[in-house]
């Protein structure tokens, strides 16, 4: 799947497998989901019981699952959702693969260790590690929603990061670990071939966020499309318009310095290249998007050349009744 959830890694488990999870870490009976649980409902604060016989019984979908979430169990299988829409997913499969296989090479260690001189491990010996195992894993578990600040603070105090930056994600393929995983410990990469993903993956950023600033360029210039038709009754939106266009100016000239220095005086670091487009394009497009929303706004829509996000949608919606978009494009 390919959504946008947050930068904090967690996985939601769901009520079925949490149940059994909690049942054997707490070696206490576990719930049959395959039997009709008896609820109440609340209302306006009162308690509505719904023990009736008359109705049927409604089983709750099992692999309905949380999308805020990077990891969610769907009732067979887990969902990775983390993948960029453009992104191909074969490099994050492949170190999806390699942490799955180290995860699995460390409970077999752990599994011999356990059952000592035993030719084979007993139940107690299985379950001693799988409980080990359910306690590691439960500061990455989160029901709730993936998106709200009080998430960010909990993953604080489990000691999750939270990387909010892309150049700063690839540098996590460099730490001793993750390095160590994915070529000696696995051997599916050369530390060479390593090193090569890592550059291609910072080049391809700082690119994009580039093209996406020179793209942006030319609509924002002095006089151009984003700045309001000379019809327009300037006596009357004078006052309003007049900062918003001298503080897009001010912001399509800072872009343009921005971007041509980057271009100019590129590092050979290709992390610090990434790091640069991440924290000086990035946040001027983001300001001179942010005035010509304002200034979108403020002007009458017979004044404004280009199609405002409305007439778009409008224009996509038609065009698609119509028979011109179909599902391929």
């Amino acid at each position: 799947m390919q959504e946008a959830p947050p930068a904090i890694i967690s996985a939601f488990l769901g009520n079925q497998l949490n149940e059994v999870l909690n049942a054997i870490n707490e070696d206490c009976p576990l719930k049959n989901f395959s039997m009709p649980q008896f609820q109440t409902i609340k209302v306006s604060g009162t308690v509505l019981d719904v023990k009736d016989a008359g109705l049927p019984h409604i089983a709750r979908d099992l692999t309905d699952c949380n999308h805020t979430l990077p990891i969610a169990f769907t009732g067979n299988k887990f969902e990775f959702c983390a993948i960029g829409s453009k992104q191909s997913p074969s490099f994050p499969v492949t170190v999806l693969n390699c942490m799955v296989t180290t995860a699995i090479t460390e409970i077999v260690t752990n599994l011999h260790a356990q059952m000592g001189s035993k030719p084979t491990p007993s139940d107690d010996d299985t379950l001693a590690v799988i409980c080990r195992y359910i306690r590691l894993m439960h500061p990455v578990c989160f029901e709730g929603d993936n998106y709200s600040d009080a998430w960010v603070a909990e993953a604080v105090c489990c000691g999750l990061p939270n990387i909010c930056t892309v150049p700063e994600a690839f540098t996590y393929l460099l730490k001793d670990k993750h390095l160590a995983m994915l070529t000696t410990d696995t051997g599916i990469f050369s530390h060479s071939e390593l090193m090569l993903h890592y550059h291609i993956l910072n080049e391809h950023y700082a690119k994009d966020v580039i093209i996406e600033a020179e793209t942006l360029r030319p609509f924002s210039a002095s006089r151009s499309c984003l700045q309001p038709s000379k019809a327009a009754p300037k006596v009357q939106v004078l006052n309003e318009l007049a900062p918003l266009v001298t503080t897009l100016e001010a912001e399509h000239a800072k872009l343009t310095a921005t971007v041509q220095k980057l271009i100019d005086h590129g590092s050979n670091d290709s992390n610090k290249h990434a790091q640069a487009a991440c924290n000086l394009v990035v946040p001027a497009i983001a300001a001179m998007c942010n005035t010509a929303d304002m200034l979108k706004t403020t002007v009458a829509d017979k004044y404004w050349l280009l199609p405002k996000y409305a007439k778009l949608l409008l224009m996509i919606r038609s065009d698609w009744s119509a028979g011109l978009i179909t599902c391929g494009e």
